[in-house]
């Protein structure tokens, strides 16, 4: 599946100033972008699609009124490590239509390759979901929430409604065999029943990327959207880390101190793993490549 809104333009070697081309054929001869223009940058051969909040919204709300399916995944530490381990993970978030950057050490890895980014590019679930669920209750899109336990699903459900009034809301909790083909089928119907514009997967990386890739096709549906913990977030359960912290880069140290027994491998392992990679990529100047695309602005 090619990406209907990047494609591949010229390398930027780290530490020169060499020219990007835009859709526009007009030339920037800098390594520092000042505002949030649309870019899609290859982070050794992995596609981080950095765009800014309202462009993935309206390229949500473009699906939903155009009536075609897009899979909105996310780049953070863990989903590029987990990249680097799994090449069915690695092709699922290469074909997904928008890979957007969720994490502010992606950031800094494509700053220290050569591209400095605004903090405008990171965009968390946290900073994101408000802004589509509130385009959702606007355009009265209905919105189908996949995961979560069942005892926590009501909760975010109920409080969603309340926040949200003109959007429709329905889900399914996520604790059902991924390997037994009738609960799959289950979950699928309960999803094409509700006919949602919008589906919300939050079962964990990386559990929900192959339950997508393994049933996108079946599904009834306008946007797909990646969230980890987010039904936890809207039920309460889990809370959202201070933005100075999250900012400042540290919000796997807050997450890490909230859940040491289950985040200590993926943090004090693969956080250095994921700077041995960018430090033998530096070593072996590994090219950045990089297109502007400013008609999403």
């Amino acid at each position: 599946m090619t990406n209907s809104f990047f494609s591949l333009r010229t390398p930027l070697i780290h530490g020169a100033k060499v020219p990007i081309e835009n859709t526009q054929n007009q030339t920037i001869n800098e390594t520092k972008i000042d505002k949030p223009t649309a870019l899609s940058v290859y982070l050794l051969e992995r596609r981080i699609d950095c765009m800014s909040i309202s462009s993935i919204v309206e390229a949500v709300n473009q699906a939903c009124k155009d009536n075609k399916k897009i899979t909105v995944a996310n780049y953070n530490i863990h989903s590029f490590n987990l990249s680097m381990q799994l090449p069915w993970y690695y092709e699922f978030l290469q074909n997904a239509e928008i890979a957007n950057c969720d994490s502010v050490g992606i950031l800094k890895a494509i700053g220290y390759m050569g591209l400095d980014l605004p903090l405008d590019f990171r965009t968390s679930y946290t900073l994101l979901m408000p802004e589509v669920l509130e385009i959702c209750n606007q355009k009265e899109f209905s919105v189908f929430l996949l995961g979560g336990k069942p005892q926590y699903l009501p909760v975010a459900l109920n409080n969603l409604r309340l926040k949200y009034p003109k959007a429709r809301f329905g889900g399914y909790h996520g604790y059902f065999d991924k390997k037994d083909p009738q609960a799959n089928q289950n979950a699928i119907a309960q999803i094409n029943q509700f006919k949602p514009n919008i589906l919300i997967v939050g079962m964990g990386m990386p559990i929900q990327e192959h339950w997508v890739q393994q049933h996108r096709d079946s599904l009834q549906v306008n946007a797909i959207m990646l969230g980890g913990a987010i039904i936890d977030r809207m039920a309460g359960i889990v809370p959202d880390c201070p933005d100075v912290i999250s900012n400042a880069g540290f919000e796997w140290f807050y997450r890490f101190c909230r859940e040491p027994k289950r985040l200590a491998a993926r943090y004090l392992l693969g956080n250095p793993a994921f700077a041995l990679h960018i430090a033998l990529a530096m070593f072996n100047k590994t090219s950045l490549r990089v297109e502007l695309t400013p008609k999403l602005n």
